[in-house]
């Protein structure tokens, strides 16, 4: 059923004239003071009538006054909030950011090991594809019972060495937002190291840190060939949180890194 079609069968079933959504949306829009969620009597015939698409504020009145969900209304005009996973493989891969988890519809499928080759030898190093006997897809929704607490997460620019090699271009980092205080002292290695995800006026970053006073030092790795930046803090930076994981490639696809 197209959106126009269902929306007109919606407001038939609830009893709704024309002029009744109109002075619902005026209410909206006068209570939230946002112009763009009244709709007018002509304007919800015409929406009916698929003679064009309504803006966001109009779908989001319409889900409030018809009791509607507000991804629903967006799925029958054709947007899948879900694809955002896979638009990002194909834009915006050169610059450091936040990527949102979030799965919106819990009918969305994902791709586990459903079995494992019992030739398959643990004690010896292997390929996973060989590992696997059986791919299959199911809902996202059964998954969110094993994920005992949420992270944020980010994404590695690809024009962003800073912590190369130990964190190279293009990762995606688990970020533990309750820990945003720089911890102060000695490690072992640079592995113990806490790295931080930090947001800048110009961008995010991702280092090691040191506060002292109201100056925040990124600290690059010895072996990249960016450089420390000092900033004030808060002022000019917020520390997001602490890297507690990284999913990387250890080599780039061409087998040479683009490290100069």
């Amino acid at each position: 059923m197209s959106a126009g079609r269902y929306l007109k069968e919606v407001r038939t079933h609830l009893g709704l004239a024309h002029r009744d959504v109109q002075e619902a949306s005026a209410i909206l829009a006068a209570e939230e003071e946002n112009q763009e969620l009244y709709i007018s009597a002509a304007r919800v015939a015409q929406i009916e009538n698929e003679s064009s698409v309504p803006s966001v504020f109009k779908i989001l009145s319409l889900s409030a006054i018809y009791g509607i969900d507000f991804l629903v209304l967006l799925k029958l005009y054709g947007v899948q909030p879900d694809r955002v996973h896979e638009y990002r493989k194909k834009v915006g891969r050169h610059f450091t950011r936040l990527v949102s988890s979030v799965v919106h519809d819990m009918d969305t499928k994902v791709t586990i090991p459903m079995r494992i080759d019992p030739r398959f030898e643990w004690k010896t190093t292997q390929l996973v594809n060989r590992m696997v006997a059986i791919w299959g897809d199911i809902p996202a929704a059964f998954l969110t019972q094993f994920n005992p607490r949420k992270y944020m997460y980010g994404y590695v620019g690809l024009d962003d060495h800073t912590m190369f090699p130990l964190i190279r271009p293009g990762a995606l980092v688990m970020i533990d937002d309750k820990r945003r205080r720089i911890a102060q002292g000695d490690w072992q290695n640079e592995y113990d190291r806490p790295i931080y995800f930090v947001e800048l006026r110009e961008g995010y970053r991702l280092s090691w840190c040191e506060l002292n006073g109201g100056k925040l030092t990124l600290i690059p790795h010895p072996g990249s060939s960016a450089r420390a930046q000092t900033v004030s803090f808060p002022d000019d930076a917020e520390v997001v949180g602490q890297v507690v994981g990284v999913a990387m490639r250890i080599s780039s696809e061409s087998g040479a890194s683009r490290e100069p």
